[in-house]
């Protein structure tokens, strides 16, 4: 059965978003000026919208004020990684600082708790769930008035270990920030993003966790910027990628090139893409440079012509 779903309360960009067991959950996000990154132009809502019980997008928590940061799902909770914080007000110098904090939430229970920090401060980063394990990959350190440092390493967690422990994988073969990751074939596909040199790219590399290996992957199709601020996920056996040029693409199993889907209805960059079934994805947030942020949330039909 398809189900509406309502516009969101306020535009958002780089947050976090997750499914769990059937309802969207989404956090934080720069709500303020475009361009322009302040305290209270970042959310700290923690917000829900489960379309089987309520035609409402309901603020369920709120926590730390972020942006550039990745949630996850696993079982029946959510884990909310890294990001940025803005330390300045509204019309003061930018003063902007990645953190390492992480936080796993309950809906049953309606808190939050905090888990032990990645190895290391991160954002516009990204993360994805294979099996009980979450990879965090990509991503720069921002630190006030000094120079960012982008990041080198990719980590991972066991979810069911008590005490969380974080784990440096064999070091990626790229530096790149606001890039798309997602897990398909059991395996991990990071996609696209701002490389530390060379500008944006449509690169795809592939992390096999049963070898612990790293592999080139098809690059996106289109130009290079198809990459930069893209959204990903898996749905009925193939992977999906939503550009910023309004483009679908999808991987088929086995394929070794990517496909053209479809053309979307919005173009849209620094959103997030949500498997809702086999064959409909979510679209949720982000912004276009021309028109601004979208509340709309599109609902993408995978067998409509």
């Amino acid at each position: 059965m398809a189900f509406a779903y309502p516009d969101l309360p306020e535009g958002i960009t780089s947050f976090g978003a997750a499914l769990c067991r059937g309802a969207v959950y989404l956090y934080g996000g720069h709500c303020g000026r475009a361009h322009d990154y302040y305290e209270t132009g970042q959310s700290n809502r923690l917000r829900r919208c489960d379309p089987q019980r309520s035609p409402a997008w309901e603020d369920l928590a709120t926590g730390p004020r972020r942006q550039g940061l990745a949630m996850v799902s696993h079982g029946d909770q959510l884990y909310r990684i890294g990001g940025f914080s803005a330390r300045n007000q509204q019309g003061e110098e930018s003063d902007l600082w990645s953190v390492a904090d992480c936080a796993r939430f309950d809906p049953a229970l309606g808190v939050w708790e905090e888990l032990p920090d990645l190895p290391s401060p991160r954002s516009s980063h990204d993360a994805a769930v294979i099996g009980d394990h979450v990879y965090v990959v990509g991503g720069w350190t921002l630190a006030g008035a000094d120079a960012s440092s982008w990041h080198t390493t990719a980590v991972v967690a066991d979810l069911t270990e008590t005490p969380l422990v974080w784990r440096e994988l064999p070091p990626p073969p790229f530096q790149r920030r606001a890039l798309a990751a997602a897990a398909f074939e059991d395996k991990l596909y990071v996609i696209g993003g701002m490389q530390n040199r060379g500008g944006p790219t449509g690169a795809v590399d592939v992390f096999d966790p049963a070898t612990e290996s790293w592999s080139t992957g098809p690059m996106l199709c289109g130009e290079a910027d198809e990459g930069f601020g893209a959204a990903a996920c898996a749905a009925g056996g193939a992977l999906y990628v939503s550009t910023v040029q309004g483009h679908l693409q999808r991987l088929d199993q086995g394929a070794e090139a990517w496909v053209l889907d479809k053309n979307l209805p919005t173009r849209r960059f620094f959103h997030r893409m949500l498997p809702a079934s086999d064959d409909r994805l979510l679209i949720i947030g982000g912004a276009n440079m021309e028109t601004g942020r979208f509340r709309q949330v599109d609902v993408i039909d995978l067998a409509a012509d």
